[in-house]
C-alpha cells in the first residue's frame, strides 16, 4: 500500500533529519532521505506528497527547506509538481521495446514480459457506425458495432488507453470487457491475422493525461490500427494513445534486392 502522511512522517523522523552526524544543509538531508524511500520502494511511484506547509509544521522545519528540497528532487526527476493537485512521486516507468512486425494483444504482450495485463473500462456501448468506420470496416449504416474505450494497465501502472471499434457480428453483444478483446475474437472464431498500423508523434489532452496519470500536454505515440480476418474482412479498427515515457517501437529492415 502506498505509504500515507501519518506513515511518512513518521518514517521521515526516524531516520534522524537533524542528526549532528550528518552533514550538509537540512533541505539536502530532507532530499536525500525521501529518495532514500523513493529507492526502497517505501515511497512508490504516484504517491502524494504532504504540502510543503503542512510538512514543515509536521517535522518542524521552515517551509523554505522543504520548498528547496521538493523543488530539488522535482529537478532530478525523482517528484513531479501536477496542477491544481500537490507534490507526487514521480511515475517514472520502464521502458519497454514493442515490435512493429508481430501482431499480438497487450495481454500477451504483457504475459510474456511476465507482468500482469488489466484492463479498466472507460465507457463500452453498442450502437451504430460513423461514416468513417463503415468505410474501414466494410460495414452498412445500420449494422451495430463494439466501442470499447478501456485503459490498459500492467502492474496496476497505466500505459495506454485504447479505443476499439468491433462489428457486433465478430463478437456478441455480452463480449468485450476487462479481458483481452483478441482473445473474445479467437473464442468467437474470428481471430486477426494481419494488421496496418500507423504511428503519430503527439501529445496529450488534459483529459487523457489525467487517466495516464502523467503531466498534460505529455509524449505520446498515437496507433491507429485496421485489423483483417484470413478472409480479409476488417475485424477490428483501434486508436491507442501509448505513453511516450513508456514505449519504444522498433521494426527490423531488411535490404532489398534492388541494392
Amino acid at each position: 500500500m502506498p505509504m500515507d502522511r501519518t506513515s511518512l512522517i513518521a518514517e521521515l523522523n526516524s531516520r534522524g533529519l537533524r542528526d549532528e552526524a550528518l552533514t550538509g544543509p537540512l533541505y539536502k538531508r530532507l532530499a536525500q532521505t525521501l529518495t532514500g524511500l523513493i529507492q526502497e520502494g517505501l515511497l512508490k511511484p504516484g504517491t502524494a506528497l504532504p504540502g510543503e506547509r503542512d510538512l514543515a509544521e509536521a517535522l518542524k522545519l521552515g517551509r523554505v527547506t522543504v520548498r528547496t528540497a521538493y523543488r530539488d528532487l522535482m529537478a532530478s526527476g525523482a517528484l513531479e509538481s501536477r496542477h491544481g493537485s500537490g507534490t507526487f512521486v514521480s511515475s517514472r516507468v520502464e521502458r519497454m521495446e514493442q515490435s512493429l512486425w508481430r501482431l499480438s494483444s497487450f495481454s500477451a504482450d504483457m504475459r510474456s514480459r511476465g507482468r500482469l495485463p488489466a484492463a479498466r473500462i472507460l465507457s463500452r456501448a453498442v450502437n451504430t457506425p460513423s461514416p468513417e468506420e463503415s468505410f474501414l470496416l466494410g460495414l452498412g449504416g445500420d449494422e451495430p458495432v463494439l466501442r470499447l474505450d478501456r485503459l490498459r494497465l500492467a502492474d496496476g501502472l497505466p500505459l495506454a488507453i485504447e479505443r476499439a471499434v468491433v462489428p457486433i457480428k465478430f463478437l456478441g453483444h455480452d463480449a468485450g470487457g476487462e479481458g483481452s478483446l483478441y482473445d473474445a475474437l479467437t473464442a468467437s472464431g474470428h481471430k486477426p491475422v494481419r494488421a496496418l498500423q500507423r504511428l503519430t508523434a503527439v501529445t496529450l489532452d488534459p483529459s487523457s493525461a489525467a487517466i495516464l496519470n502523467v503531466k498534460s500536454g505529455a509524449p505520446a505515440l498515437l496507433i491507429e490500427r485496421v485489423s483483417r480476418l484470413e478472409d480479409q474482412r476488417v475485424v477490428e479498427y483501434t486508436r491507442s494513445h501509448y505513453r511516450g515515457d513508456a514505449y519504444d517501437f522498433v521494426a527490423e529492415l531488411r535490404i532489398g534486392d534492388d541494392l
